[in-house]
This record gives C-alpha cells, structure tokens and sequence, in this order.
C-alpha cells in the first residue's frame, strides 16, 4: 500500500438543495463518500479526507464508521477551489491519488489502473460521444499535452471527445512543489487543481492518460444524479448475487442494501426490499415484503410481511401481513395478520391470525416467551411480560395476562348466547 490517496469533500454541493452534506446523501445504504472511502482503503492506508462545508457532521458520521481516516480542513476563504483544498495536506507515500467524494460508483480497480506506470502524472480520461459542456484534453502521442476548456475550444478542438474525469494520481514531491505555486488569476478566483496539469507540461513532465468507464466517474451533483447512481448500485450489486445463486424475480423491482449479505440459494420475488445489515441464508422472500438488519435461515416471509430490526427466523414460515420486530422465531408458523414485537417463540408453535404481543404499556417494552409446540389461537393479545410453557394451548380471542403453565388451555371466552327471532322482532318481519 504505497500510495496516499485524498479524497476532496469540502463542497456545499448546493445543486442537491439540501440540508444534508451531499457527501453524506445516501446509495444503497451507504452515504456516498462512504463508497468512495470503502474503494480507497483496498490499495490504501493513507487516505485523508477534505472537509469545509458542515465539517464537524461529515468527520462525525465518518468516524462512526472508520479508523484511521485523516481530516483536512480547507482554507476556502484564502484558498478556494480545488487547488486550495490541498494546500496544507501531508501524502505519506511518493504517489498521491487525488479524487473526488462526490464519486460513490468508483472500484478498486479504476482506482489501482489510476496508480500504474511510472509517469509523473496520470489523469483519468473520458472518451464521450457528446462531450459538451466539457473541458477537452488535448492528447498527442499518448501524453497529455492540454486541457482545454470549452469556451476556449477552437472549432477543430470542438470535435476533441477525450475529456478530463478528475482523477489524478501524481508524484507527490511534485505536487509538494506544484500546490503553493498554484495562482488564483481567473474568472472564479479560484485555485484549480488541473492547473497542474499545465505545470507539468511546461516542465516536460510525463502525463499520461488513463482511459476509465464513464460509468464510475460519474460525479452526483444533483437528487437527479444521485437516483442514477442508485440504479447503477443496484445494478451491480444485484448482478453480483445472481452470479452467485440468488434467484431474483423481476430483479428491476427489487432493492438490496450494499451492506446485507447472502449464503446458499435465497429466492427473492418481486417487489422486495433488504436493508441493512441483514443476513439472508436459505431464505425465500415472497412478493413485497421489507426484511430490516435481521437474519433469515431456511425461512420464508410474505407476500407482503414485514421483519423490523434485530429479529432471527430459523425454520419460520411467516406469511402475509406479519410483522416482526426484535424477535427470536425457531420453527414457528405465522400465517396472517399478526404482530410480533421483543418475543422469543420456539419449535412447533403455530399463530393464529390477529395475535398480536402486546410488548409496550406506555412507558417501557416487555418480552414474550413462547415455548415448544404452543398454539394460539386467532384474534389473541398476549400481554407482556408473560412466558408461556411448552404444549400450551390458547382458545380463540383470549387475553393473556400472566404465565401459562405446561400443558394448559388458557381461555378467557365470554359464553355465547342465543336469542331465538330477534332478527325478526328487530325489523319488524
């Protein structure tokens, strides 16, 4: 890992029209700049990150997440612009790799093609089918000689379709030298980084460009960017599990958080949604239904069911409208319609339909127990904290206010009763 990589963040990214950073806008679970930083510690140990706007709530969100990430606070009132968001940042290695943490779809390995070779700079570049809008490069003999911007362009440069992507990867004694010398002499006043570019040619340094997938550089500038991004992250990460053996439905309707995991051969149908942290192993996931940092295991949920936060289905058919919450389910059936919420249910227990735990009193949250082989009937509340043993059997509409013993029936069932004709005598038939 010889080469020091600095990720530049300090924008306001005011095209988002957002209270939150744009850096922290969020791709398949995963603030942007977070997907940047993931790529950059596969081939590096030195990466320091360039905060100005809202600084203190980006290095918080960082720091929750990462060890031995370095900080540069920009000096945008003396320096702006790229150029000055490096002045003052120390690379430890001879190469530095300079990009961008608006740029959450880059790899690893765009990032290691940046670093080959032994020229004094490598710039990445784009070849475009319509580059307007672009600064143009100007390339002769596989060096780099210009970039051009586009107001500037003749109309033969027009026709240039090599534009820069923002990425560079420089001798860092080099950019020592060249950053101070960097002039803020423009329409912006501003000191920019690709004047460095110029620099080098003009001492006859090696620039050489590196072609790269317009795909991963693409910069998210806008909530318009930003839901592009996303499609491509899903994309990616739904190609790389079917490779795998995940059978997908439809896959275009389905949504997986870059941070959940799978094992074995799950099966997701259409309309589904995985966020979080969450474990899939063996599991079949029917049509609409949102699994949330939990872990399924030889399990089905849904059409349209619902598992919240900390839960674990081993073994559990759980079916339409259920819903689960911080919950330990081993061998259970749920089949319709009930809430389960800071339960532990074991082997062989069946729920019925409209059970539901009725787990908080106002003030605080109480756990239901449930042992082996207990069947509860439809249309029950059991009231937390209760524990009930194994071979119980609970009738139709009952409340359950306290323990129930081994094999016992709790009923609390009003009597029904009967007026013969009322029907009759009511409507006056």
């Amino acid at each position: 890992m010889s080469i020091s990589i600095v990720i530049l963040s300090a924008g306001r990214g005011s095209r988002m029209k957002s209270a939150t950073p744009k850096v922290l806008h969020t791709i398949s679970g995963k603030p942007m700049l977070f997907h940047a930083i993931d790529a950059s510690q596969k081939i590096s140990d030195d990466i320091t990150v360039v905060l100005y706007h809202q600084a203190s709530r980006v290095q918080e969100a960082i720091e929750s997440e990462y060890n031995n990430i370095n900080f540069h606070i920009q000096d945008v009132e003396q320096f702006p612009g790229t150029g000055g968001a490096m002045r003052g940042v120390n690379p430890k290695y001879k190469k530095t790799l300079i990009l961008n943490g608006d740029m959450p779809l880059i790899t690893q390995n765009s990032l290691q093609l940046l670093t080959t070779g032994d020229a004094d700079i490598n710039m990445s570049v784009i070849k475009l089918s319509n580059p307007n809008g672009y600064g143009r490069v100007l390339i002769e003999n596989n060096k780099v000689k210009e970039i051009i911007e586009q107001k500037d362009c003749n109309l033969s440069q027009l026709n240039i379709n090599s534009v820069n992507a923002g990425i560079y990867c420089v001798d860092t004694e080099l950019l020592n030298r060249y950053i101070p010398k960097l002039s803020n002499d423009n329409a912006q006043a501003e000191y920019y980084l690709t004047d460095i570019i110029k620099m080098a040619v003009d001492e006859e340094k090696t620039v050489t460009p590196i072609y790269v997938k317009e795909e991963e550089f693409k910069g998210v500038n806008s909530k318009f960017d930003l839901a592009n991004a996303e499609v491509i992250m899903q994309n990616r990460i739904k190609k790389e599990l079917m490779e795998e053996g995940t059978i997908m439905r439809f896959p275009e309707t389905i949504y997986i958080d870059c941070r959940a995991t799978f094992e074995g051969e799950n099966i997701l149908e259409n309309g589904v949604t995985i966020l979080g942290e969450s474990k899939l192993i063996n599991a079949h996931i029917k049509t609409n239904s949102v699994i949330e940092d939990s872990i399924i295991e030889d399990s089905d949920v849904g059409p349209m069911g619902r598992i919240r936060p900390l839960s674990y289905l081993k073994g559990t058919h759980v079916g339409n409208f259920v819903e689960v919450k911080k919950s330990t389910l081993n061998g259970v059936k749920a089949g319709h319609l009930s809430y389960i919420g800071d339960a532990s249910i074991d082997e062989g227990s069946n729920i019925g339909a409209g059970v539901i735990t009725c787990n908080y009193d106002g003030k605080k949250k109480y756990k239901t127990t449930i042992g082996k082989n207990v069947f509860v009937g439809s249309d029950s509340q059991l009231v937390a904290p209760v524990n009930i043993e194994d071979d119980v059997m609970i009738g139709a509409g009952t409340t359950v206010t306290k323990d129930v013993k081994q094999g016992s029936l709790a009923l609390t069932r009003t009597p029904l009763k009967l007026i013969p004709n009322f029907f009759y005598r009511f409507f006056g038939r």
